[in-house]
């Protein structure tokens, strides 16, 4: 079972450049909108796209080699409009690599928004907060990730003209982005907490023994997503921004059951909040 995965998986990477060639083709049919920023919008955090003066929409399945969203809060189009005067991409809906779909197509998109031009991907999404001094609705910006899922996209990667052998991870997520967004956390009266992201492969929630061990190994937040889409974006050369909305604690000393309407509701919650943000942060972007 595990060499059929390993192979198909290696087939998948045979065909990357051709696949994004394609992909990227029949968008360019549909529009041509030429976009300069990327953004994965997370669970329950969607809704930025009413801010979005839209110009086209596409469905993933109308784009080859595009997943389908199987989690109920991702809508699964690619928009294409203006944002605080930026020509931005918007994936409304992610895929996630509990759904049973391997790193290489989860992180596809990146590629295709890259082959579409644009330069700063700005990555989104709702997890644990494992740091005691932060709360339910709390948002963070990113400033590090831990890989704990087990994988990575890159395993296989033969291709230099997609990106080198074995990329460098410095400065992963943008030092000036960082500040960029603290600028606009502070003039919107929005307060931003700073952290590390512990990616995990899901779909349970975690233990008290492994919030400990997150939080020891100097993790802030826990997920199941952005870390392949990361460092794919690293990979190709992209400048990444990301934010998380703090849904649930995770602390092992005061645990509590925690279930997926309650994650949305306090993703909700933040929302407005989170859409703010980026909107002032994407108009400070040069």
């Amino acid at each position: 079972m595990i060499r059929s995965s390993n192979k198909r998986s290696l087939s998948k990477l045979d065909l990357l450049s051709d696949n994004i060639i394609e992909s990227v083709k029949v968008i360019h049919h549909k529009t041509d909108f030429k976009p300069e920023i990327g953004i994965i919008l997370g669970t329950g955090l969607g809704k930025l796209v009413s801010d979005i003066k839209i110009k086209s929409a596409i469905n993933y399945t109308d784009i080859p080699n595009f997943l389908k969203p199987t989690v109920e809060s991702h809508a699964g189009r690619l928009i294409f409009g203006e944002l605080s005067g930026k020509r931005i991409c918007a994936m409304q809906g992610r895929f996630h690599y509990y759904e049973g779909y391997d790193m290489v197509d989860i992180t596809f998109p990146v590629r295709v928004m890259k082959g579409l031009g644009i330069k700063t991907l700005i990555v989104s999404n709702a997890c644990g907060g494992i740091n005691p001094q932060f709360s339910a609705g709390d948002i963070m910006v990113i400033t590090d990730h831990i890989n704990l899922m087990g994988d990575n996209p890159l395993r296989g990667v033969t291709d230099t003209n997609l990106g080198p052998r074995f990329p460098d991870m410095y400065n992963c997520y943008d030092k000036t982005l960082i500040a960029l967004s603290e600028k606009a956390a502070l003039n919107a009266k929005i307060p931003l907490r700073r952290g590390v992201y512990v990616g995990v492969l899901g779909p349970n929630l975690e233990t008290a023994a492994e919030y400990r061990f997150f939080r020891i190994i100097g993790g802030d937040a826990v997920g199941m997503s952005t870390v392949p889409e990361v460092i794919v974006a690293r990979h190709i050369g992209l400048r990444v921004l990301g934010f998380s909305v703090i849904t649930d604690m995770g602390l092992p000393d005061a645990m509590r059951s925690v279930d997926f309407p309650e994650v949305l509701k306090v993703a909700n919650r933040a929302e407005p909040h989170l859409t703010r943000l980026i909107r002032e942060v994407v108009g400070l972007i040069k």
